[in-house]
């Protein structure tokens, strides 16, 4: 499956271990999000999804920083009359353009792929909106991780507020949307927002590779399984989410790799998962 040309973004796989790396790749301007970014972002997270040698993606970036977030001059330059329309039909424009630029973010969250945000340096704005919506995420020590939003005049709408409370608790989260300052590496592992900090960005890319292979070697359907019902518990009562998982698997436990798993450990040996 041969990838489109987005200016935004260039993703590298290895079909063998079934790892995606999708790069932000604008390093000039230090991957600062302009409106490409927003517009192919949905579509590249499509073409991810349908490609069957895909189970896990690394979010990572080209350059010197992961992203500064929104390019504020270029976007605001570009879109100037939706955002200062006068009218409702005006405001109701911009509704809809918020609503199509969360899209991507969105499509990565629900998707059946697996993606791990690998952060170095700056990651400011929509950066975080990106990560959040990862499944997990790295970073290397000198990365520095900021909701900037309520320095630039604007309130957070592509994700981060939405997310963050689910990953790191209300507490953080309004300590970092309220002073919108930087927050280290080691103060966003402390809070929960990251997994794990490596020393340099080559170690993270390594661990991020390391990380992303094993669980693409894990049952394909199990991993998906388990990232529906991970979603599904996140805003539903406790009782709920074992009577969904319960269904989850009346439908879809004995599939061709759990059959694979009870012959490999009969024959005594390591199961081959499709």
């Amino acid at each position: 499956m041969s990838y489109s040309d987005y200016p935004f973004f260039e993703v590298e796989k290895d079909a063998t271990t079934r790892v995606a790396h999708l790069y932000l790749n604008r390093p000039s301007a230090r991957n600062a999000m302009n409106w490409p970014y927003w517009r192919d972002l949905p579509l590249i997270v499509d073409e991810l999804e349908a490609d069957p040698e895909v189970r896990v993606v690394i979010v990572a970036a080209r350059g010197k920083s992961f992203s500064t977030g929104l390019d504020l001059v270029d976007f605001f330059q570009e879109k100037k009359s939706t955002f200062q329309a006068e009218t409702a039909d005006g405001r109701e424009a911009l509704q809809k353009m918020i609503l199509e630029m969360q899209a991507g973010t969105n499509r990565m969250a629900e998707g059946q792929n697996i993606y791990i945000a690998a952060v170095h340096r700056h990651c400011i704005g929509g950066g975080l909106d990106l990560i959040a919506a990862c499944d997990l995420r790295l970073a290397s020590k000198d990365a520095s991780i900021s909701l900037r939003e309520a320095k630039v005049a604007i309130v957070a709408d592509m994700g981060s507020l939405n997310r963050l409370p689910g990953i790191i608790g209300m507490g953080y989260t309004r300590l970092m949307a309220y002073t919108a300052r930087d927050f280290s590496a080691a103060e966003c592992e402390k809070m929960g927002l990251l997994e794990q900090v490596f020393d340099s960005q080559a170690e993270l890319m390594d661990g991020a590779r390391a990380l992303a292979e094993e669980i693409s070697a894990n049952s394909s359907i199990a991993v998906r399984g388990t990232k529906q019902v991970l979603n599904y518990v996140a805003d539903h009562s406790l009782d709920d989410s074992l009577k969904y998982v319960a269904t989850w698997n009346a439908a879809f436990l004995d599939s061709k790799d759990l059959r694979e798993m009870f012959a490999a450990f009969t024959e005594r040996r390591r199961p081959k998962f499709q």
